[in-house]
């Protein structure tokens, strides 16, 4: 049993893809968060062209 337990311990051959699928996930949450950013940004700021064109038709009107 100790020697299957050492064995595991050194072997590093899925460390690599242990790797990268770590990078992978925060690049992801760094991708997923900038959008949320700049989503929340956009919404803004399509909400205040709106306010202010309906502004504008109303005035012309």
């Amino acid at each position: 049993m100790w020697v299957k337990v050492s064995a595991f311990v050194r072997d590093e051959s899925g460390a690599t893809a242990i790797e990268y699928g770590l990078m992978i996930a925060m690049v992801t949450l760094v991708v997923v968060g900038t959008w949320r950013s700049m989503g929340d940004s956009l919404s803004n700021l399509f909400t205040a062209v709106s306010g202010e064109l309906s502004g504008a038709v109303i005035s012309a009107g």
